[in-house]
């Protein structure tokens, strides 16, 4: 257990359709707080199963469990290193992180969320986010970035991507440059407070997830992603290696792990063609 103090709190800055978050940051750490069910354990697995993809250490935010003392309460979640200390990117050490609402709204004084919605056809949606990204950054190869990112979303029925918690990198001497994959918290049904409560059918309530990014559906997402920009990854792994994640962690009781572990072996059988 991590005890944390008022002068490790951060004010939360990107909004979430799942609410705040407590989060700290103290060291090289982020710290995050549950706030609807099981954030910690999602973030936990989802980002443990991408090093059985193709996406290199760099790509990708990992986190692990946490117990979480402050103000004399206990809290589940999860941590994870400060990548803006030392991105992997490239050597320096003044980066910061923008997200694309805010990239957008700093160039065009409008907001990127709703220009996308203000587009009817999915496809051109997200053609415009990856234009208009690469346009205002410089950055190639942006729709490769979004497909594997809802490559993630999609396998992993992570519902809370958005403008807000996708983002690039920026430093006033280097540039622009790609951000790790993070903010997995959403996925695997942890919401369990208000959208998806223990005790009922998974699979039922599997079939309730929806997409925000560009559409509700993440197959129609992925599928526009793969034709638009090429497959973005694979994955490797099984059972064996979800009941290892699994038994190795000692936060989360049985019953949600479980869980879990059922919604993870559904989704690889459906995007088998995702794994080799």
């Amino acid at each position: 257990m991590i005890e944390l103090f008022e002068q490790d709190r951060k004010e939360e800055t990107r909004h979430s359709s799942k609410g705040n978050q407590l989060k700290w940051n103290q060291g090289e750490y982020w710290y995050k707080a549950d706030y609807t069910g099981y954030e910690g354990l999602a973030e936990y697995m989802v980002s443990h199963l991408l090093g059985y993809s193709s996406l290199g250490r760099e790509e990708f935010v990992r986190y692990d469990t946490e117990k979480i003392r402050y103000r004399n309460q206990c809290y589940t979640g999860c941590r994870s290193r400060d990548f803006l200390k030392a991105p992997s990117t490239k050597k320096s050490g003044n980066w910061q992180m923008i997200t694309l609402e805010r990239l957008f709204y700093s160039y065009y004084g409008e907001s990127l969320y709703r220009s996308i919605f203000r587009i009817r056809e999915h496809e051109e949606r997200l053609k415009f986010v990856v234009e208009q990204v690469e346009r205002i950054t410089g950055l190639s190869g942006f729709g490769r970035y979004m497909c594997k990112l809802l490559t993630v979303d999609a396998l992993f029925l992570n519902e809370d991507r958005h403008t807000h918690n996708i983002a690039v990198l920026w430093d006033g001497d280097v540039g622009y440059g790609y951000c790790p994959i993070f903010d997995q918290g959403a996925a695997l049904l942890a919401d369990t407070a208000m959208d998806y409560p223990m005790g009922q059918d998974v699979i039922e309530l599997m079939h309730r997830v929806e997409a925000k990014s560009f559409c509700r559906s993440f197959e129609e997402q992925l599928d526009i992603a793969e034709t638009l920009y090429g497959d973005g990854m694979h994955f490797s792994f099984g059972e064996k290696e979800v009941r290892e994640l699994l038994e190795k962690e000692d936060v989360y009781p049985e019953q949600v792990k479980q869980r879990v572990f059922t919604v993870l072996l559904q989704q690889r059988r459906k995007y088998g063609y995702l794994f080799r």
